[in-house]
């Protein structure tokens, strides 16, 4: 399984990869490690759509934690 392609630049993955409720919630597994569900990830389509990142605390689904 390939990871999403932005996954080293993506500031929510850098700033909840180790975050237990984050990792119970499987967004990691779900969006990250996974390219073809990335393509459903809330972050990834902001990017893509505006150029810019959103905001570090956004998750895949597209809510603030």
């Amino acid at each position: 399984m390939k990871s999403c392609d932005l996954v080293y630049k993506c500031g929510f993955f850098l700033k909840f990869s180790k975050n237990s409720e984050v990792i119970k919630q499987g967004w990691i597994a779900m969006f990250c490690q996974d390219l073809e569900k990335a393509k459903n990830c809330q972050r990834k389509k902001i990017r893509d759509l505006t150029g810019q990142p959103p905001v570090d605390n956004m998750t895949p689904l597209g809510k603030i934690l």
